[in-house]
């Protein structure tokens, strides 16, 4: 019979002790939650953006919770594309797995500071911008949600109409740092409901004071406000500015009517964000953002502030008033 030789317990204890070091390292390595970076064109909280409210909800309803099992680096930095290009490094150098961003300025810093980290954007036109490809099939480190603007534009025009039948002038306000396409639409489709635009810039909140008085120089019976971070961020002035001038204002959502505005029609920013947590969800369980199709929004919201009405001494069309998804009293 053969047997076998003694082994001492401290070699013994050595020997397990070494083979579970590397079993403890990678067990390290594997519980590290991954990072999301959030890079926007906002100013800072508080208070806190909805949108971001409205994306932390999404990614909670698909297993990723700050703080617990994701680490969220988030960055505002407003329409300040110098800001904006620092932020990106410094998320490129802490290794964030995936970036968010919200608007053009904020996604072509992100795509200049990193071909590899996944991107997932939100913005008008990201093949006119020359964020993708195709929408079908993106082709690089970029993928998101697309907001084609062109007949949201004529949408909002449309009901700007209906609520002031006699409406012959208003103000268009686009943020320069977005897409051109932008007024260009709002101007094609003024056109085609007879009529006159006036163009307004404003990159900056700075800016919104003066564009609401040259506005109200010009006599026009009404503003509508394209789609911008900066001006999202700003929602408080918005509703001020418009008050103070009395000039009927329409916003391409609904925190805008919620924080007294007069009326708001775009996609809805809980389907929205949504979508984009769904994005982020997929790639951080492995799925590469070259071929995830870009997502468009589907639900959109009419909002009408009927507190805000009857302070300009408006009587809001009552068919009008019957399709609103909901009112503001």
């Amino acid at each position: 019979m053969t047997y076998l030789k003694p082994v001492h317990l401290g070699v013994l204890a050595l020997a397990l002790a070494a083979f579970a070091l590397p079993l403890a390292a990678n067990a390290q390595a594997v519980a590290k939650p991954p990072r999301i970076g959030v890079l926007w064109q906002t100013a800072p909280p508080p208070p806190v953006h909805p949108f971001m409210t409205a994306l932390l909800q999404g990614l909670k309803e698909r297993g990723w919770e700050d703080g617990k099992n994701v680490v969220i680096e988030s960055r505002y930095a407003g329409n300040d594309a110098d800001r904006l290009a620092v932020f990106a490094a410094e998320l490129v150098r802490l290794k964030v797995d995936v970036i968010t961003t919200a608007g053009d300025l904020s996604t072509h810093a992100a795509q200049k500071a990193t071909a590899t980290i996944p991107i997932v954007t939100s913005v008008g036109f990201p093949v006119e911008s020359g964020f993708v490809k195709s929408l079908a099939r993106p082709g690089g480190n970029i993928t998101g949600v697309a907001v084609l603007a062109d007949e949201l534009s004529m949408k909002r025009l449309a009901l700007l109409k209906e609520l002031l039948p006699r409406l012959s002038r208003v103000a268009v306000l686009w943020d320069p740092v977005t897409h051109e396409r932008q007024p260009k639409a709002a101007e094609a489709s003024a056109r085609t409901l007879g009529v006159q635009v006036q163009m307004l810039r404003a990159r900056t909140p700075e800016e919104l004071a003066p564009a609401f008085e040259a506005a109200a120089k010009a006599r026009a019976e009404a503003l509508l406000v394209l789609v911008s971070p900066m001006f999202g961020g700003n929602r408080p002035a918005f509703a001020s500015l418009a008050a103070r001038h009395r000039i009927p204002t329409m916003y391409f959502n609904k925190t805008f009517a919620e924080s007294g505005g007069l009326i708001s029609y775009g996609p809805s920013p809980e389907e929205q964000w949504t979508l984009i947590a769904g994005q982020i969800d997929q790639i951080l369980r492995g799925a590469r953002p070259a071929k995830l199709p870009f997502q468009q929004p589907t639900r959109f919201e009419l909002i009408i502030n009927l507190k805000t009405a009857r302070a300009l001494g408006m009587t809001i069309p009552p068919a009008l008033l019957q399709r609103a998804d909901y009112v503001v009293e």
